[in-house]
């Protein structure tokens, strides 16, 4: 895709963060941490903080635990990157789980695009042998409607798709 297309969407972009506190549980079987989801930014920067393992990501349709790392972040696409690249880039679903015998911490920080922008696959990617996968709308709208529903998926991303 051209540079200017992305530049003009995420130059004057939000940054929002979040720390997550997940406590020991007794019985982490019958708790979510944190739902799957696959989130709305264009780039979330995660860093485990006490190494403490507890992030699935989903992949071929299963679970897969992601080994934390020291002093690494974990750098997941979100569904506003995956919408203007036309789907090249695919948004990670995943979920944190609780453990049952020490706290979990984490740090994520959220790039979004910027909040007066419209939003929809890069112009330069849409082509006839690659038709728009997307709808096109305005990011403010495309956050509010995001931030409405509970976190399920990728279901708010599912409803932003175009049946070709």
């Amino acid at each position: 895709m051209k540079a200017e297309e992305m530049r003009d969407l995420f130059e004057e972009g939000r940054q929002s963060m979040r720390m997550n506190y997940y406590p020991p549980c007794p019985q982490p079987e019958k708790v979510n941490g944190l739902t799957p989801h696959s989130d709305g930014a264009g780039l979330t920067i995660l860093l485990q903080i006490n190494e403490m393992e507890g992030l699935h990501i989903k992949k071929y349709g299963m679970w897969v635990p992601v080994k934390p790392l020291p002093q690494t972040f974990v750098v997941n696409i979100g569904g506003a990157l995956e919408i203007v690249t036309n789907g090249a880039y695919r948004s990670i679903e995943h979920q944190a789980v609780v453990n049952s015998r020490k706290e979990r911490l984490s740090i994520a920080t959220f790039y979004s695009p910027r909040v007066d922008g419209e939003m929809g696959p890069a112009p330069s990617l849409i082509t006839p042998q690659t038709p728009a996968l997307f709808r096109r709308l305005g990011v403010s709208e495309y956050f509010k409607s995001f931030l409405a529903q509970k976190l399920d998926g990728k279901s708010h991303l599912d409803a932003m798709r175009i049946e070709n």
